[in-house]
């Protein structure tokens, strides 16, 4: 049926010319025979008597009748018996009989009927009249089909687009909807832009569909760029809080929850994957990009011994110059952000110089800080970094709560000096018995809720030594551990430090 409605448009007009040919033939038959009578009317009339008295015929009158039997049966093997199809008072064509059309218009009602999705049914008078046809001159019946087609209004012929299944619209046009997915590209293209397509699979056939679809441009185009959301994955940085990914996400804290069964929210590791929602359109594009730019090359490092300084300890005797690379490379972008980056060229522009350190080869003190925490205690993280729901309400939390045994031995993250040991007061009274610990370069580690001290302030502590016991002084709910990292005074997320 697909095959018989996108036949060409020419086959639409076989009716007229179908007419044209019947009409010749009927008047050039009827011409013949009326000749034929007239030229030997003598001998059809004694060939009537004869067959009407049985009686015999001389040879040659004999001969005479047998020469029009000749003839009409030469006629009788041209032509056949037919009949001429009018649909509401329009001549369409000729066919054997009456059932071959009837056929036709069965055929055109389902499959109206699966395009419109409705039962439907063609309101049409149709007649039959006789007629006379040259044999193997019947035409085919797709040019009854189309026409048949054409007449119905809740059906149009058109160029319809559909994305991976989904009817989008239609148009009068194939070009109509090439400029439609032009639009859509349209954002994503740069003067760099060496290729570009659709993600999803494109479809854009010519058939028949129900008037009703859509054909305006403008929407057409919105629901191709309309925004949908789907699931990916998304890797934890230094930093980042369950509750802040949630918000930036445009997720509440429940449904980034339902998303990541089995993590615990309080205590993100850096590289570790969550599931969040991402908004991307209908119709997804991918481009790739020729860039050409440059990048910077690192200078390699020759180091000196310097018994003056500690291990772990270095400086710069000599400063090298970084090099400089021109980088060709095509770059693979999905809806404007990056996927992938192919290197196809480098050029070196400038080599690097070598940079001169001296590092410390003198033993370290137990006390000196490390410049890598470890953790103070081993539980379960009751409360995270950032904002948090306490006693019904938000509030910021600055470190992160480990609860575990009361008077669990509490140790040093890093080695440093004692700052404050004793009971807060003032802003921090709510830490109950806290400990802070200096680590030098802006860094301080604070340990509050304990149930007893075991240093003072002033006192030099290394990596791991027992500072207190845990307890839950202060504003507290239970026995845990508040540890708490500042940087130049200000709160940080642990986990960042913590490995």
């Amino acid at each position: 049926m697909d095959e018989i409605l996108n036949l060409p448009s020419e086959q639409a007009d076989a009716a007229p010319s179908l007419r044209a040919r019947l009409s010749s033939l009927s008047a050039r038959f009827s011409q013949d025979w009326e000749q034929f009578r007239q030229e030997n009317a003598k001998t059809l009339h004694r060939l009537e008597k004869v067959l009407n008295g049985r009686r015999l015929m001389r040879p040659l009158p004999f001969l005479a009748v047998m020469s029009v039997l000749g003839t009409a049966a030469i006629v009788g093997t041209v032509y056949t018996p037919s009949y001429v199809v009018n649909v509401d008072g329009v001549d369409l064509g000729v066919v054997e009989n009456p059932a071959v059309f009837g056929k036709v218009v069965s055929q055109v009602e389902a499959r109206a009927t699966s395009i419109l999705g409705y039962d439907y049914h063609l309101d049409s008078e149709v007649t039959y009249r006789p007629a006379l046809t040259e044999r193997d001159q019947f035409p085919d019946t797709a040019g009854f089909e189309t026409y048949l087609f054409n007449q119905i209004g809740d059906v149009m012929k058109s160029y319809v687009l559909s994305v991976d299944g989904n009817v989008i619209g239609a148009a009068n046009t194939r070009g109509e909807i090439d400029h439609l997915l032009d639009q859509v590209k349209a954002p994503y293209l740069t003067e760099n832009t060496v290729s570009s397509e659709f993600l999803s699979n494109i479809q854009i056939t010519h058939e028949y569909t129900p008037s009703s679809v859509e054909q305006n441009q403008e929407r057409m185009l919105e629901a191709l760029t309309a925004n949908t959301t789907g699931d990916t994955t998304y890797t934890v940085e230094a930093g980042d809080t369950f509750m802040a990914l949630a918000f930036s996400n445009d997720m509440s804290m429940e449904e980034m929850e339902a998303l990541n069964p089995g993590i615990d929210i309080n205590k993100l590791m850096i590289g570790q994957e969550l599931t969040v929602k991402e908004t991307i359109p209908v119709l997804s594009v991918r481009t790739v990009e020729e860039l050409t730019y440059t990048e910077q090359v690192a200078c390699p490092v020759e180091e000196v011994e310097d018994s003056s300084m500690y291990q772990g300890e270095s400086r710069v005797l000599q400063a090298g110059v970084q090099g400089e690379n021109l980088v060709t490379a095509d770059v693979t972008f999905v809806n404007g952000k990056e996927e992938s980056r192919t290197v196809t060229n480098t050029t070196v522009v400038s080599e690097p110089t070598t940079q001169v350190v001296a590092v410390g080869t003198m033993e370290r003190p137990t006390w000196l800080p490390t410049g890598r925490f470890i953790w103070p205690v081993s539980g379960h993280i009751t409360s995270g970094f950032g904002q948090r729901s306490i006693f019904g309400s938000y509030s910021y939390h600055g470190g992160i709560d480990i609860a575990t045994a009361y008077g669990t031995a509490i140790a040093a993250a890093d080695g440093g000096t004692v700052s404050f040991a004793g009971r807060a007061t003032g802003s921090y009274w709510s830490y109950g018995n806290l400990v802070i610990i200096d680590h030098g370069n802006g860094k301080q580690t604070y340990y509050a809720h304990c149930s007893s001290i075991l240093v003072s302030a002033g006192e030099k502590v290394y990596q791991g030594q027992t500072i207190a016991r845990v307890g839950s002084t202060g504003r507290s709910t239970g026995n845990h551990c508040h540890f708490e990292v500042k940087v130049n005074g200000t709160s940080q997320n642990p986990y960042q430090y913590l490995p």
